[in-house]
């Protein structure tokens, strides 16, 4: 893993050790201070240099030392946390990561009333079998990234998506309407309809179905994840490619 720090970390660790090595020596000023009166004037000149110096020369390139590699474990932490919460394939959220936000923000908004509202979305891939078939399981994996590519150019800052399946997309709405939930889902599948793929002689039409579920109370992402759920199935078993939507009722 290549860990590479910014001007912004560089700069923290330079200043950490300036400043670590000034109160070290500070310390040491203030330790020999109460010695200071008895001192002659070439003891006190002695003093001075030995209590700069010594604090200098043993301090700083151990406060250097312990803040880089701080630094160091605190840009690798940060790395694998991402790594760990992002699907490999796709570099949208894994299932584990996209449930765990989407349940952070359900509790939130259990507490705050404003925010007790939005949508979910599960999308699904379209025969995405006869992809595989037709054009190898590494188009498919092109398939796939295409899809989510799209579905992320569609959001807000704020949305959420991960990848819930094999072929399956959450998508979780923070504070949207049902109106505008189903205009984002609707801009989602024309917008992956419209991509050309592979990008070769071949051409094959990539679609989506769509099942959302809209929530205006308290709700789960269980609950969600149902409702969304039996919306797709209705949607795939209806013929592909176009959105369902349901509300959820107290």
């Amino acid at each position: 893993m290549k860990l590479d720090f910014s001007a912004a970390g560089w700069a923290k660790v330079i200043a950490g050790t300036v400043f670590g090595t000034a109160f070290c020596i500070a310390m040491a000023f203030f330790v020999d201070s109460f010695n200071f009166h008895s001192m002659t004037d070439s003891q006190f000149r002695y003093s001075l240099m030995v209590n700069t110096l010594l604090p200098t020369g043993l301090a700083a390139p151990l406060l250097f030392l312990l803040l880089y590699k701080m630094r160091q474990l605190a840009i690798a932490h940060h790395e694998i946390s991402i790594i760990a919460s992002t699907d490999s394939l796709t570099a949208v959220l894994n299932r584990g990561a996209f449930k765990m936000l989407v349940d952070a923000y359900l509790q939130q908004a259990m507490r705050q009333p404003a925010q007790n509202a939005g949508a979910f979305l599960v999308i699904d891939a379209d025969h995405f079998k006869s992809i595989n078939d037709r054009f190898g399981h590494q188009k498919g994996d092109v398939a796939l990234k295409i899809i989510a590519q799209t579905i992320q150019g569609s959001l807000r800052q704020g949305d959420i998506v991960g990848r819930i399946g094999g072929e399956e997309f959450g998508v979780f709405l923070p504070k949207t309407g049902l109106e505008q939930a189903l205009h984002v889902a609707e801009r989602i599948r024309m917008q992956i309809g419209e991509v050309e793929f592979p990008p070769d002689t071949m051409s094959h039409s990539l679609s989506v179905s769509v099942g959302g579920a809209a929530f205006g109370r308290n709700a789960d992402y269980d609950d969600l994840f149902r409702v969304a759920d039996k919306c797709l199935y209705s949607a795939k078993a209806g013929g592909r490619n176009q959105v369902i939507f349901e509300r959820l009722v107290a």
